[in-house]
């Protein structure tokens, strides 16, 4: 059985979490190198999503002339167009038959199942797929896409990333001119990274939460 190791120091975590904020102001000049994209990247990869499904596929945009099309279509918030990457995170349109065929494939590819280890794999997850109704799916869909941004924000922050999730924008024009549905997707949330401007202030107002005593119940 694989053993955790801790590979961060609490302190270090609790200091990144800290130093993130939602960017209101990108310095369009920064860009994200390869290397520290690529990190990022595998990490939303590795978002935890319910059955493993993982029901989402990740836009991202670096056109110049593509982010400064999606300003006028996130109600000309310029974090689209000033940041280094867009990822436009989408569910999958159609979480079918087809689509659990395939992902059942690639796990016992992985995993070197038996016939009837994947068999019995994709009876765990046949019913769901097949006898929930599609607007449900749909929703279902949308929670574990704020699952992968979850990851993707944190991941961000400490890699010393700034990032912005992003909520306010036309989902239909997203998906016009991105083109999603031709990719077997839509649109559901944004996470613009890059690195904040010198002169957004939001970047030094405090933190401000709940205490533990309001928010943590212990039984």
């Amino acid at each position: 059985m694989k053993t955790a190791e801790a590979t961060i120091a609490g302190v270090d975590l609790l200091r990144a979490l800290n130093w993130r904020y939602a960017t209101k102001k990108f310095d369009a000049t920064k860009k994200i190198d390869n290397e520290t994209y690529e990190t990022l990247e595998q990490a939303v990869r590795l978002a935890a999503s319910s059955y493993g499904l993982q029901p989402w596929k990740f836009v991202v945009v670096t056109d110049p002339s593509v982010k400064n099309e999606l300003v006028a279509a996130s109600f000309n918030q310029p974090q689209p167009a000033d940041c280094s990457h867009l990822v436009v995170i989408s569910r999958v349109a159609s979480l079918d038959e087809a689509y659990l065929d395939h992902y059942v494939e690639v796990t016992a590819q992985e995993r070197s199942l038996t016939s009837e280890k994947k068999e019995a794999f994709k009876g765990m997850m046949a019913g769901f797929v097949k006898k929930t109704p599609q607007a449900d799916k749909e929703v279902w869909s949308a929670k574990q896409c704020y699952i992968a941004l979850g990851f993707l924000l944190s991941a961000a922050a400490m890699l010393g990333v700034d990032a912005c999730p992003m909520e306010g924008f036309n989902k239909d024009a997203y998906d016009k001119i991105l083109d999603l549905p031709a990719k077997g997707c839509n649109s559901m949330v944004l996470c613009a990274l890059g690195y904040r401007s010198a002169d957004d202030h939001y970047a030094n107002l405090a933190k401000v939460r709940f205490p533990a005593s309001e928010t943590v119940l212990r039984i």
